[in-house]
């Protein structure tokens, strides 16, 4: 744990919605909270809101990266979905999906603030949007490709930096479709490893 006046502090602009749900406006005007699809997350990111969708979006399910993260290969919130509002999708659309973006506060990693190996973030990245490169004293240093992040917040659930994480996942209003990496192996790779 740090001291939280030497950090950078992170203010998220958006939060991330599930995959499947098109937008944010989408997902608010169809969601039932009937909390299906927290129910059979598997990794527990989808949480009921208090206050994060404002006074009308209590109890309708967010992405709480700070319970877990939006894994790589799962689609059943949008098959659990009784009302529409998470959409059905394919493992490779939902892939492809980007619900948010990465966000990398160099100042608050302890790689940085204090020499100590880590780099979590990015062995937890599927699609390698977080990756490491050589920083100091035979360190490596996360950096980020925010265009082939789908926002799924593994990087941010895994960050060991507190109260104020390293990295960071900012939601996107509207999901787009995220671009591939330069070497599509990358993520070949990894789900065949995992």
């Amino acid at each position: 744990y740090k001291d939280e006046k030497s950090q950078v502090k992170f203010i998220r602009k958006e939060i991330s919605t599930a995959p499947g749900s098109i937008s944010r406006e989408h997902f608010n005007s169809s969601c039932t909270a009937c909390s299906l699809c927290v129910s059979v997350c598997p990794t527990g990111v989808l949480q009921p809101a208090v206050m994060q969708y404002g006074f009308s979006g209590i109890t309708q399910p967010f992405m709480d990266f700070s319970s877990g993260y939006c894994n790589y290969d799962c689609v059943k919130c949008g098959e659990a979905c009784p009302s529409g509002a998470i959409k059905p999708l394919d493992i490779e659309t939902k892939r492809l999906t980007k619900t948010g973006e990465v966000f990398f506060i160099l100042e608050n990693c302890i790689t940085y603030t204090d020499g100590i190996v880590c780099g979590a973030c990015s062995e937890h990245c599927p699609t390698k949007a977080v990756f490491m490169k050589p920083f100091r004293d035979n360190l490596v240093i996360p950096e980020t490709d925010p265009a082939i992040c789908i926002g799924c917040g593994a990087c941010e659930n895994v960050c060991p930096v507190r109260p104020v994480k390293a990295i960071h996942v900012n939601g996107l209003r509207n999901h787009i479709k995220a671009e591939l990496p330069d070497d599509e192996n990358k993520i070949i790779s990894f789900v065949k490893e995992s």
